[in-house]
């Protein structure tokens, strides 16, 4: 029989009611949180609030709910940063966005839609409305379309059945993913293995995206060159263009993908 080392056994009982909140996957209020996690609501709330001085939760002071807060967040995105694509792709992006002087990012599938584990900021100061887990909306944002293309139609028809895209930064009701126009413009991501947004839904604000695909042909980044409209060249065969169609080819490459 094999020795187990030593525990502490009131950690693994609290660990319950994080494992629960991640089950979850929204906010839960404190009683829903203690039965899930098999424990009285009186025997729970100690927990909470040590977790909530951690930063591993907080709760919400207008509905009294708990979710999980900025420690568990920054933890969740070194665990991303630590798998091989973020890892391989971090330095490409870095040259990225020196070589063309403008903002670069990088965005994983997570829980809830698109979700940017990276942000290289160029060298003069830009004004934009993402930061590392920011999730982008999968119609309206460059980034967002990339996933919405390539990732199999039943993960992306279920997440946007789910209101996913609700969350996005950049979000706008007025859009539909069924919408012939949206259909269009996602074959046309397909098509061009690249996307991009002019001026929106960021007003003053230029971007392309691209995907990057593992050995398997599953798209597992998508990578983000944004800039002021100004100086920010959206043509398709622009030097921003190619170059950052360069930087996601040969991410794709090195982690095992072969075009066709």
């Amino acid at each position: 029989m094999t020795k187990q080392s030593r525990g502490i056994q009131s950690i693994e009982v609290g660990g319950a009611l994080l494992r629960a909140l991640a089950k979850s996957g929204e906010p839960m209020m404190l009683r829903d949180l203690a039965r899930e996690a098999g424990m009285a609501p009186a025997k729970a709330h100690p927990y909470l609030v040590s977790f909530s001085r951690l930063g591993l939760i907080e709760q919400d002071e207008a509905t009294g709910r708990y979710e999980f807060g900025a420690l568990a967040l920054e933890l969740g995105l070194i665990s991303l940063r630590r798998l091989s694509a973020v890892r391989i792709a971090t330095p490409m992006i870095e040259a990225l966005a020196a070589k063309i002087d403008h903002a670069v990012s990088l965005a994983v599938w997570g829980t809830n839609g698109p979700t940017v584990v990276r942000l290289e900021e160029p060298s003069h100061p830009v004004h934009i409305a993402m930061r590392v887990g920011s999730v982008m909306a999968m119609l309206e944002t460059a980034t967002g379309r990339v996933f919405a293309a390539f990732l199999p139609q039943n993960v992306a028809k279920a997440a946007l059945d789910a209101g996913l895209d609700r969350l996005g930064v950049g979000y706008n009701v007025k859009r539909s993913p069924g919408s012939p126009k949206m259909a269009s413009v996602l074959a046309e991501v397909r098509r061009r293995k690249m996307t991009r947004a002019v001026g929106d839904p960021l007003p003053g604000v230029n971007a392309f995206a691209a995907p990057v695909f593992d050995h398997a042909g599953t798209v597992v980044l998508a990578i983000t060159a944004m800039g002021p409209t100004g100086s920010f060249d959206a043509n398709w065969t622009s030097p921003i263009a190619a170059a950052l169609r360069e930087c996601a080819d040969t991410v794709s490459q090195r982690l095992g993908y072969r075009a066709g």
